[in-house]
């Protein structure tokens, strides 16, 4: 299914050309989905520094999450590069919930960026669920990528103690799978400590007419590693033992007030050999969501870690 185009007409501080990609299904079918990216970069050639920054966003959220946080990259002379998710934004939605999966999301990221858009020297940016399918590609592909900043995010497959977020997990679960109207404007505005304008979270619901286009937004919920035999274990071992030696320059940049958390990092930067030494931090005044909550804060700590190791 795909999202009217007039449901993202007049959207708040998005004045973004839209750009699309064409990937495969997956199915065996023979079917293709279109896979929305935004592709912003300085008008003058001259000011671009040639590095690429990809932005991956999470759930329920889309590319409209970095609305305030491109202008300033751009302004510093990077190319901005935003997809949205395959069943998210502007890109197409799957009719069967039960196609979205680990795989397919790494798939379907991979044949964009990669097979489409030939992205080299990337500089990932990586928030929440687009940190997990992101850094399953980073360990698939090191060699396309020159640094990382993962935000509010992790990669653990499931079994044993899952920590004291479990019982956030736990409602965040149930939530998404039992609300009849799901409203993602509504889960993005109560995990900042900004209050978003009603336009503004209209715009994170414009995606979705009606229940139909939520597949995606729910099945993350429900794809969440918890037993020790997840589907997704064998996938995420692998990466860690990519991960694990991988000296690519690794930033965190969390939320001190991210209701997870609370701004612990060291399931990240302390096991990459590239985040050693590194300037992590924990945005303050910034929950979940700190693209909302700390954009300007958020875009400088991404372009000082482009000049640091540039």
């Amino acid at each position: 299914m795909r999202t009217p185009d007039e449901r993202f007409a007049h959207l708040p501080d998005y004045p973004f050309k839209p750009n699309y990609a064409r990937i495969k299904l997956g199915d065996g079918s023979g079917a293709e989905l279109r896979m929305h990216y935004l592709d912003e970069r300085p008008r003058d050639p001259a000011k671009a520094s040639g590095e690429t920054v990809l932005l991956l966003h999470g759930n329920p959220s889309w590319s409209y999450l970095y609305r305030h946080v491109i202008p300033p990259l751009v302004a510093a002379g990077h190319r901005c590069v935003a997809p949205d998710l395959v069943g998210f934004g502007k890109s197409d939605k799957v009719v069967d919930r039960f196609a979205y999966t680990w795989q397919s999301h790494v798939e379907w990221l991979r044949e964009a960026v990669f097979d489409r858009l030939d992205l080299r020297d990337v500089t990932m940016v990586c928030h929440d669920w687009g940190g997990m399918v992101g850094l399953l590609l980073l360990a698939q592909h090191p060699d396309r990528f020159r640094r990382v900043v993962a935000s509010n995010t992790g990669l653990r497959e499931g079994g044993g103690d899952l920590g004291p977020g479990w019982e956030h997990l736990a409602k965040w679960v149930q939530f998404t799978q039992r609300t009849k109207q799901l409203e993602p404007g509504q889960i993005v505005d109560g995990f900042s400590l900004t209050h978003l304008d009603p336009a503004v979270q209209a715009a994170y619901n414009a995606p979705y007419p009606d229940d139909r286009y939520l597949h995606g937004v729910r099945r993350f919920a429900a794809i969440i590693p918890i037993t020790e035999n997840d589907e997704a274990n064998p996938a995420i071992r692998a990466a860690w033992k990519v991960l694990e030696s991988l000296q690519t320059p690794f930033l965190c940049a969390f939320s001190a007030e991210d209701h997870v958390t609370r701004g612990d990092h060291t399931s990240l930067s302390g096991r990459i050999p590239g985040a050693q030494g590194q300037p992590h931090t924990a945005i303050a005044d910034a929950a979940h969501f700190v693209q909302e909550d700390q954009a300007a804060e958020f875009a400088q700590v991404v372009a000082d870690f482009i000049s640091l190791t540039s």
